[in-house]
């Protein structure tokens, strides 16, 4: 895959990931461990490296390889936090899942439903993906509301699926078709067509997270 160019809306904007983005990147993740722990992926097999810089190193690998698209989301220029495309498959498939992080001073500018419309955008416009998927931990409600305003349709309960800060977590799936936003991601959230209710989970599937008692 070509470098994609940056894409903005306002104050926010999206764009590969670079070398030395990270002396600010590795600063904001340590600065932020209370705030990010929580909802940080972590491994079965011991700890995960905090070096910046051999990340991305592996990222823009994945990048060339195109498997990958590591993404940060600026706000007025400054480094708010990262968002990645990963696990890019074409062919028959031809889908993509999208993972972020912001810090928490940059917490509340809209920063991070701006650029998931921005990324999954450029997904589905430049590199002509199918379906974007975004999978969210039960208790994370600040993710669940940037899939609620832009729609993503809530498709199922998925059991202990990724190692999140120590532990096999449940997480709720969402995603959306290109075929579903001709006009995009962002213009539809923007002109205030987005589907009501699109994304919200079964009480059933709330109950067996954990998120509501049962009767």
């Amino acid at each position: 895959m070509e470098a994609t160019a940056p894409r903005h809306h306002g104050p926010v904007a999206i764009r590969l990931v670079r070398p030395r983005d990270a002396r600010v990147l590795q600063s904001e993740l340590l600065a932020n461990r209370s705030w990010l722990k929580r909802w940080e992926a972590t491994s079965p097999d011991g700890p995960v490296s905090f070096d910046m810089r051999l990340g991305i190193r592996r990222l823009l690998q994945q990048y060339r390889d195109g498997v990958g698209v590591p993404l940060v989301m600026e706000h007025e220029g400054q480094i708010a936090g990262q968002l990645n495309v990963w696990g890019i498959a074409r062919g028959s498939l031809s889908s993509a899942t999208i993972g972020y992080w912001v810090s928490e001073r940059f917490a509340g500018k809209g920063i991070t439903p701006i650029s998931v419309a921005l990324a999954t955008d450029l997904c589905f416009e430049e590199l002509r993906l199918h379906r974007m998927e975004i999978c969210i931990r039960p208790e994370n409600r600040a993710s669940l509301r940037v899939v609620e305003k832009l729609g993503f349709r809530y498709e199922g309960l998925r059991r202990r699926y990724i190692h999140i800060d120590g532990d096999w977590r449940d997480h709720f799936s969402f995603a959306l078709l290109a075929d579903e936003v001709p006009r995009g991601v962002l213009g539809r959230w923007l002109d205030g067509t987005v589907p009501d209710g699109a994304a919200t989970v079964p009480l059933a599937d709330r109950r067996a997270a954990g998120i509501e008692p049962s009767t």
